[in-house]
């Protein structure tokens, strides 16, 4: 998939499917995400991190570059640019940022903005450690492609949730991540 392919699918009127997430008895705390696509050119590959492996929450598990808005954002593009500058030395001016999926509620209590933005490939991530373990880059494709979600349902207070899973080479992207890959997924393939 090229970029001005992506583009003509992400831009529409339509209200794409979205998968459930979890529904908060209050307003969750905020929070942004970029979704970093990194145009090559003939095809755009997804920049993703592995949490650090000595984080109290989600030790090792794979994320998009973002955290909770500080008082200091002006909005969730400034917080989602900013999380990826601080994790993966990624400078804003490197970011098209296009638009931004509706936003997922997490069982952590967190309500996430996901931020889409193409990324100029002659970035290379500067690792935060006390952030990030890894950075990788997944082919966007792959990870749009329904045939490659696996989906699992668990069961809280009576109600069934389901719980995602994207198979890539040696590591599981799963949860929130893949719910919101999900998501980008129905907004590109209806």
């Amino acid at each position: 998939m090229t970029k001005n392919e992506f583009l003509s699918q992400f831009h529409h009127l339509r209200q794409p499917h979205t998968e459930p997430d979890f529904p908060l008895r209050k307003t969750g705390r905020p929070a942004a995400v970029l979704i970093p696509l990194i145009d090559y050119g003939n095809s755009l590959q997804l920049l993703l991190t592995e949490r650090a492996h000595h984080l109290k929450h989600h030790p090792g598990q794979i994320s998009f570059p973002g955290g909770a808005v500080d008082e200091a954002d002006n909005s969730f593009f400034d917080a989602a640019l900013r999380e990826a500058e601080e994790e993966v030395g990624l400078p804003a001016t490197h970011v098209d940022v296009v638009g931004m999926l509706p936003r997922y509620r997490t069982i952590s209590g967190y309500e996430i903005a996901p931020v889409v933005g193409f990324v100029n490939p002659d970035f290379t991530p500067i690792i935060d450690k006390n952030e990030v373990e890894s950075a990788f880059e997944v082919p966007l494709a792959h990870v749009l492609d329904r045939k490659n979600h696996l989906v699992h349902t668990t069961h809280r207070d009576k109600k069934a949730f389901p719980i995602y899973f994207i198979p890539w080479k040696n590591r599981m992207i799963w949860g929130a991540t893949a719910a919101m890959l999900r998501n980008l997924s129905h907004h590109i393939h209806p």
